[in-house]
């Protein structure tokens, strides 16, 4: 059973990419590291590599391919050689080969290749694969913010990934949960091999987590707080081995690895789920 020993992992997206972070981290016993190529304007891989490059043989190190720098801002891309070049360039700029590359949002391209959806996607993970092959990273994923055109996609020819991370949490609706459950089963992805991200949905100062409590959603939910609490519900929404969470405090990234004691209360979520499925077969086409 996936989530019986929850693991956070620190997300740089949107963080300031500081020293002391990565440090605070550690001390906490946080050891996963998760970033993109796009992060920090195209540079989180050189600002890590020069601000702590010490410390990052300590972590186990995870990045995402698929955007690219553009004349006009930022394109997404799924062709392969250009997938190629981007892990290569990966693994030159953080000074070592990551642990895991993910495929960046691939949805975000195949919404303009309907017809050959199947075709880019399995050229696509091809490429990952080929780069894992070559000893570039050590492993391959697909990281999906709106998995749910990539269902239909998934047959044999679609090479299969090692991880899958997805977005959780109370704020994700019921079609983002059923797509994640479906590529988690038609992948038959096991222990470890499930992360999620974004558990806040953006931000714990959203106006929604003061009209809230999760503490429903736990056995012993007063010993914890809200943030808490939402935090720990997410690893069920869907169910996920680990969550990447970005933060630039210690403090906080401390108050939600306090939250991993937590016990989730199962038929509280399974209702929310239900309720989250009524709502949405419920409103207008």
């Amino acid at each position: 059973m996936r989530g019986t020993d929850p693991r956070v992992v620190l997300g740089l997206h949107r963080s300031r990419h500081e020293r002391r972070l990565l440090t605070g981290a550690l001390d906490l016993g946080v050891t996963a590291l998760d970033t993109s190529t796009s992060y920090l304007g195209f540079r989180s891989h050189q600002v890590l590599a020069r601000t702590a490059g010490d410390l990052l043989p300590k972590f186990t190190v995870s990045t995402k391919v698929g955007y690219f720098s553009a004349r006009d801002g930022v394109e997404h891309s799924l062709d392969p050689a250009r997938l190629c070049e981007a892990v290569e360039q990966a693994a030159g700029d953080l000074g070592r080969e990551p642990e895991l590359v993910f495929l960046h949002n691939p949805e975000h391209s195949l919404r303009e290749a309907t017809a050959r959806g199947q075709e880019v996607l399995a050229k696509a993970c091809a490429a990952l694969d080929d780069a894992t092959a070559k000893g570039q990273c050590a492993a391959w994923g697909i990281a999906s913010w709106d998995p749910s055109p990539l269902v239909s996609l998934i047959d044999p020819t679609v090479p299969r990934p090692s991880v899958l991370m997805i977005r959780a949490g109370l704020l994700v609706g019921a079609r983002t949960l059923d797509a994640a459950d479906a590529l988690t089963k038609a992948w038959d992805l096991g222990d470890g091999e499930v992360r999620g991200m974004s558990p806040f949905g953006g931000s714990t100062s959203a106006p929604v987590w003061a009209r809230i409590d999760p503490r429903v959603f736990l056995r012993d939910g007063d010993r914890l707080s809200r943030t808490q609490a939402a935090f720990r519900a997410a690893y069920h929404l869907p169910r996920v081995d680990s969550v990447a969470v970005g933060t630039d405090e210690p403090a906080h990234l401390g108050e939600l690895v306090g939250a991993l004691v937590g016990e989730v209360e199962e038929r509280s979520i399974e209702e929310y789920r239900n309720l989250l499925r009524d709502r949405s077969h419920g409103q207008p086409a």
